[in-house]
């Protein structure tokens, strides 16, 4: 493989942020799922995964640098000669001599005299495994190829939605649109993840991050599973009671306001809140507020000559 910093087109200066973008870059270019009638792409796209491989490991990188491997992570001959697959010291190097006894390389772990190369070698290499294959010639071992970057996405969910867990419907940076099922307990800036939604990468797609958030309502209010509602009444339903419509999240319900209703009593709708993460539905709490009219003449007229002479105040100390 050719220098890793020409195939990537960065300068041997260049930052992780910067061999990443030029990776990503190139990667969406070459992918061979946008490149299918294109093998020299293909072909190409192997070579920049490769040279990203070795570049973004900063192990792999360092020893590049120090020449201690080369561009495919093979480690660099330390006798001059390598360690091709074509067996065995060439010569008379290191004080070994190439007698019959070197004729198959060294493959089987055996050398001259019982020596054992494995041995030898193990203190050059950290141990017998640092050589992919178990042999010479294998390359370094390699981790797994990395996934692509996941992509971040806020999607603003309103308050009725959020409640109802209504599907929201998103579009992602390739231009595809899904439907999300919102969670159950859903929370204001919860997170989602999509698996393989992400951008491309040599491992597999990365994945994609939604941060949900819930909007405000004009009249609702959110308190914990449950949703409170101030709901005005007037004094004549208040008085003689009765069947009000009240507005909920899954549409309006009636209500009974029973005669003598005092402004502040709260009733309960069952069933009516948030959804909680065992599937069950918080309450909805209804607050009733008289609202009394303003400079309403036949109610003053109504009322001439009548006090209540209850001492509303008493428990108050006043």
């Amino acid at each position: 493989m050719a220098d890793p910093y020409t195939i990537l087109g960065v300068p041997r200066s260049a930052s992780e942020k910067d061999i990443k973008s030029a990776y990503r870059k190139l990667a969406k270019e070459l992918h061979p799922d946008t490149n299918q009638d294109n093998p020299k792409a293909t072909e190409r796209f192997s070579e920049v995964t490769r040279a990203y491989d070795l570049l973004s490991d900063k192990d792999k990188r360092a020893k590049f640098d120090r020449g201690e491997i080369d561009a495919d992570g093979n480690p660099a001959g330390p006798f001059g000669g390598g360690f091709g697959g074509g067996g065995g010291f060439r010569g008379n190097q290191g004080g070994f001599r190439h007698d019959g006894g070197f004729e198959g390389g060294f493959g089987g772990g055996g050398g001259p005299e019982g020596v054992d190369i494995g041995d030898i070698f193990e203190g050059l290499f950290g141990g017998r495994g640092g050589m992919g294959g178990g042999g010479f010639g294998g390359g370094a071992r390699r981790g797994p190829p990395p996934k692509g970057a996941n992509v971040s996405y806020r999607l603003q969910v309103s308050f009725v939605d959020a409640a109802t867990r209504a599907n929201q419907r998103i579009t992602l940076s390739d231009g595809k649109t899904i439907d999300l099922k919102l969670p159950a307990g859903l929370e204001n800036g919860q997170q989602m993840r999509l698996g393989g939604k992400g951008e491309p990468g040599p491992g597999g797609n990365g994945d994609a991050i939604v941060t949900l958030e819930v909007g405000n309502h004009p009249f609702y209010e959110r308190d914990g599973d449950a949703i409170r509602l101030d709901l005005p009444i007037s004094l004549s339903e208040a008085v003689q009671g009765a069947k009000v419509k009240v507005p909920t999240v899954d549409g309006p319900v009636m209500l009974t306001v029973a005669p003598g209703t005092s402004s502040g009593r709260t009733l309960r709708l069952k069933g009516r809140g948030f959804t909680r993460k065992d599937g069950s539905r918080g309450d909805q709490l209804v607050t009733l507020q008289i609202d009394l009219p303003a400079e309403d003449q036949d109610l003053k007229a109504r009322l001439e000559g009548w006090q209540d002479m209850r001492d509303l105040r008493s428990k108050l100390g006043v």
